[in-house]
């Protein structure tokens, strides 16, 4: 496991910065497998809620290949899930996870958001009640373009929110980004609404890692480290969680006060 080049807090969140984002992904999956061991030699279950996209790539595909995890012991959830599109199609979060995380360790349950379902908000109810049956003891994170968690954007995020999940229309920035990253080919193709875990359930996880890798988040680093906590940037709120870490490789990193 490599070494963070720079480790320090801002406010309660505890950023560790590296070299690279292979050497940032090895790292992050190294600490995912002790903190699982760790936590499995204290209860009989284990439970992750996993994120998506181009941040956790490297750090899943190294997850995956390690040994000396029981994941015939852990229950994994996942953040978010567009509304309207099957568990086959390319871009939909249970495609990805299933190729990435079920299908190469075999967890004991993967809870999956049903995107395609013809009740949206039953399934906000449904899987509401999934993660209010036992307590996350790690939530993986990324963050958008425009500071989203998950798909908490600006406009719908409520750091007070009473919901656990909770159906949103996706913003234009947001929808940007899935056809920047290649998840959907043009903008008409992007689905308009998606379900999301809100910000109290992610802040309630016992532990969060925030991967933030590349030089396409340098923006967003700097305004999430340095700028005010406000909903209007919704991953700001991992500064008031002593819990939290953010990760990042020194492209993201590059524009952040060099004086911490």
């Amino acid at each position: 496991m490599s070494k963070a080049k720079k480790d320090f807090r801002v406010d309660s969140l505890r950023v560790q910065i590296y070299d690279s984002e292979t050497s940032l992904a090895l790292s992050t999956a190294t600490i995912v497998q002790q903190h699982l061991q760790q936590i499995l030699k204290q209860k009989q279950t284990a439970t992750v809620l996993f994120a998506t996209g181009n941040s956790q790539l490297k750090f899943l595909d190294a997850l995956a290949k390690l040994n000396n995890i029981d994941w015939s012991r852990v229950i994994c959830f996942h953040l978010d899930e567009y509304l309207g599109i099957s568990d086959n199609h390319p871009s939909s979060f249970r495609y990805y996870l299933r190729k990435r995380i079920e299908k190469p360790v075999s967890p004991q349950k993967f809870h999956y958001i049903e995107g395609d379902t013809l009740q949206p908000l039953q399934e906000c109810d449904r899987y509401s009640k999934l993660l209010t049956a036992q307590e996350i003891d790690l939530c993986m994170l990324g963050v958008g373009a425009n500071g989203h968690l998950a798909f908490n954007e600006p406009a719908v995020a409520d750091f007070n929110d009473a919901y656990k999940v909770k159906l949103v229309k996706l913003d234009a920035v947001n929808h940007q980004q899935q056809v920047n990253q290649g998840h959907f080919p043009n903008l008409e193709s992007v689905p308009k609404y998606a379900f999301t875990v809100t910000i109290p359930t992610i802040c309630a996880s016992k532990k969060i890692i925030c991967l933030a890798p590349g030089k396409g988040k340098v923006e967003v680093v700097k305004q999430l480290l340095e700028a005010n906590i406000t909903e209007k940037f919704p991953a700001s709120i991992l500064r008031k969680q002593p819990q939290a870490n953010l990760f990042l490789d020194a492209d993201a990193a590059s524009l952040i006060n060099s004086e911490q």
